[in-house]
């Protein structure tokens, strides 16, 4: 069963223009790694700070290869660099209802 990861994060206010260059070179690569479903970034209209990653995967299994690989490349350092504290996640299921 496929699984929405939200991923949340404050950007610091001198890396808005850098987090934003940067996960224009990082996303469509993430699109295209294995299990990969979708993913889409959303920036707070009231709060230009926060930012959100809605991430599609095939399961929970894929999202943790692509995890350790990110953290392997220094791709997920580099991101986390530019927060003001570490990403939130939370993991959800469809429900069938």
């Amino acid at each position: 069963m496929s699984i929405l990861i939200l991923r949340e994060g404050q950007i610091q206010s001198d890396k808005i223009v850098d987090m934003k260059s940067y996960l224009t070179q990082i996303v469509p690569g993430t699109r295209n790694y294995d299990g990969c479903q979708e993913i889409n970034v959303y920036f707070n209209r009231d709060n230009p700070w926060n930012m959100v990653v809605l991430q599609q995967w095939k399961s929970r299994d894929h999202f943790n290869k692509y995890v350790q690989w990110s953290e392997e490349a220094g791709a997920f350092a580099r991101s986390v660099s530019m927060l003001t504290s570490p990403l939130s996640t939370r993991y959800f299921e469809r429900a069938d209802i």
